[in-house]
Order: structure tokens, then sequence, then C-alpha cells
């Protein structure tokens, strides 16, 4: 039998799909590409991923089905040092809630709320 990691996909919803792609690009220097729903129901662009490398990939998504906001699933990416996506954030639109924090020997982690109300993490080991 294959060993998996936990999670394959991650869903981002949004509101705005222009403004959240923004944000993303700006706070994470992130590549996005258009996606195609085959049901029509949804909007998506993803994150330009190598789904061979470690980690999930996923995609910003807007919807009927669901709608963004904290108190959600947390997603947290993997960066060299969150203290330069903490720069990014005000400038992107977004807000920091937590800024640099030690997580022991699991490095460091900040804490933010994108432009369409989602709290996501960054995580860092310097």
């Amino acid at each position: 039998m294959t060993r998996m990691n936990a999670v394959g996909w991650f869903d981002i919803y949004v509101d705005q799909m222009e403004r959240a792609e923004g944000f993303y690009k700006t706070v994470l220097g992130a590549e996005m590409e258009d996606m195609t729903d085959p049901t029509g129901e949804t909007e998506m662009k993803s994150f330009v991923a190598d789904m061979d490398a470690y980690g999930a990939a996923g995609a910003l998504v807007k919807t009927l089905h669901a709608k963004p906001g904290p108190g959600g699933t947390q997603i947290y990416f993997s960066v060299d040092d969150c203290a330069t996506q903490q720069a990014r954030i005000e400038a992107a639109g977004g807000q920091v809630i937590r800024p640099k924090f030690s997580i022991g020997e699991f490095g460091f982690v900040t804490l933010a709320q994108d432009t369409e109300g989602n709290m996501i993490g960054f995580n860092s080991l310097k």
C-alpha cells in the first residue's frame, strides 16, 4: 500500500477572485493559473505546483457552496522566512493577526487575514 500525506489538495474560498489573486501573488510571489471546473459552478485559480513534489497543491475557489471567513480550516504556507510575507501582507490588502512567533523546534509562524476574511498562516524554519 502506498503511503500518502494527509492533505492532497486545498481550496481557499473567495468572494472576489481578482482581489484574492492579487493578494496571494503579492504576498507569496506566487504564480496562479486558471482551472476549469467540469460542473461550471465555480471559478478557480490554482497555485502553480509540481504534483510530484512534497506538500499539497491547491486553488482559490469562488463558489455558491462555501464562503470565506475565519474559524474554518487553517492553511499554512511553507516559506523561507515568514517575516518576508508578513512585511507584504498589509500592502496587499490583508491584516497581520499575529506577527512572527516561535513554535519551538518547528520554526516560526505568522498569522494573517487575507482580503477575503480567511485566516491563513506562514511557516518557516528561520
